[in-house]
């Protein structure tokens, strides 16, 4: 049984218009994304069997590190989504998927908060590398009071070096 109450996401989310560049402005940490990372962007558009491919892009060490992977909605609303990023012949193995749930959009599709149900992931997106001060601390709020601990969390440097 889970310790937190159900996660809130958005009543409905449009996908044609949550596709394009969004770059992380902030993150809780996970194994997959070095802390080091900076310039760290997600492009998301349609495949040919019309799922999201995701593609997550940063700079570590001077390097370009790129992960591809797919999501898929879960629900009617769009809003849940389950995010893979093993190889394309390994993606059918249950267990295997993360989820990506989105708690909030701005109406005009510019700024973006993300995670799991678990609290575990937290992603704040936004189209440009920069985000005006009040509101990222508004949606780090929203985040909070949906039950995510924002101690550990990663403020990503955006240094002007395309990873995009």
């Amino acid at each position: 049984m889970s310790q937190h109450p159900p996660l809130n996401t958005v009543a409905s989310l449009n996908l044609q218009r949550y596709l394009g560049t969004w770059y992380e402005i902030a993150r809780l940490p996970m194994r997959h994304e070095p802390e080091t990372c900076t310039d760290v962007t997600a492009t998301y558009s349609l495949n040919d069997e019309g799922r999201i491919e995701v593609r997550n892009r940063c700079i570590d060490k001077g390097k370009v590190e790129e992960s591809v992977g797919e999501a898929s909605p879960i629900d009617e609303t769009n809003a849940r989504l389950e995010v893979t990023f093993l190889p394309e012949g390994l993606r059918w193995i249950p267990f295997t998927k993360g989820d990506y749930w989105v708690i909030q959009v701005d109406p005009a599709y510019t700024v973006a908060l993300v995670g799991s149900p678990d609290r575990k992931f937290l992603w704040l997106l936004a189209r440009e590398p920069q985000l005006d001060p009040m509101v990222k601390q508004h949606y780090l709020t929203l985040a909070s009071q949906q039950g995510f601990e924002l101690g550990p969390l990663i403020h990503t440097p955006h240094t002007g070096r395309a990873a995009a």
